[in-house]
């Protein structure tokens, strides 16, 4: 996976529509149609086309500007983003920490909607991470400025170079939002993640509720996060189940979000 230059990716509000944009319409599948999570699509049409999208191959998705906001945010109704950076933010205040102390890996990040939240909080520091160019593109071009840095890099392969060029940020926050458990971010790279952040740092993260269930054996993170309370390695300090956003057939869809303290490293 090649690593993107590193880049200046802090935050403008996603850009309004200016005339002669391109036009575009989504529409979903018919309410009474009920499917997987990971399985869900959409049709979009721009300038008259028409193309079915599945919801999961966000390379199309982040090709589209505007798309992933249209559809997840203003149809959907995602909301754990903030979320997260209200749980995150509520927790530092408890601790009396300075918001402006966290030097932040975002892992999973996406075109920068948890990065645009953090820096709302006037963080000192963003890293950005995602295993797909498209996303470090859409980031770049939809929120430029949010980002220190934005590194492109399947963490289930991360070489020394990389590794020891992402220690030298000193992280001590690791955010995770939407990202986990379908795939996208296997446990390892997860891991590899966490052990970037400094002892005593800030973990904030969320996933579906049923794949923390004891009896999930499907994502390994139920197993992953059970055993790194048990063992200490992880300190949960609060966690809220929560509306993620609607499933395209207008029912909720259930997420957990979870503020910890790394204690120490994961073993790998």
């Amino acid at each position: 996976m090649p690593l993107s230059e590193p880049g200046t990716a802090r935050s403008t509000p996603p850009a309004r529509k200016r005339p002669g944009k391109r036009r575009m319409q989504v529409a979903l599948p018919e309410p009474g149609l009920s499917m997987d999570q990971d399985a869900e699509w959409c049709v979009v049409e721009i300038n008259g086309t028409w193309r079915r999208v599945r919801f999961h191959d966000y390379c199309e998705i982040y090709k589209i500007p505007g798309l992933y906001e249209r559809l997840f945010y203003r149809i959907l109704r995602c909301q754990s983003p903030s979320v997260v950076r209200g749980l995150l933010e509520k927790e530092l205040r408890n601790a009396g920490q300075d918001p402006g102390e966290l030097s932040v890996l975002d892992l999973g990040a996406g075109n920068g909607m948890v990065g645009e939240q953090l820096s709302e909080l006037d963080v000192k520091r963003i890293v950005g991470v995602d295993i797909i160019q498209e996303a470090a593109d859409a980031a770049r071009r939809d929120r430029p400025g949010t980002y220190d840095e934005y590194l492109v890099a399947d963490f289930t392969r991360l070489d020394r170079k990389r590794h020891a060029w992402l220690e030298t940020f000193k992280f001590n926050c690791l955010t995770c939002v939407a990202a986990l458990g379908f795939g996208d971010i296997p446990p390892l790279a997860f891991a590899e993640a966490f052990n970037l952040i400094e002892d005593g740092g800030w973990v904030a993260l969320n996933i579906k509720e049923g794949f923390l269930d004891e009896r999930d054996d499907n994502t390994g993170f139920s197993r992953l996060i059970r055993r790194s309370v048990q063992s200490g390695i992880l300190s949960i300090r609060t966690q809220q189940r929560y509306e993620h956003r609607l499933a395209t057939n207008g029912e909720p869809l259930y997420y957990v979000a979870l503020i910890g303290t790394k204690n120490r490293d994961m073993p790998l």
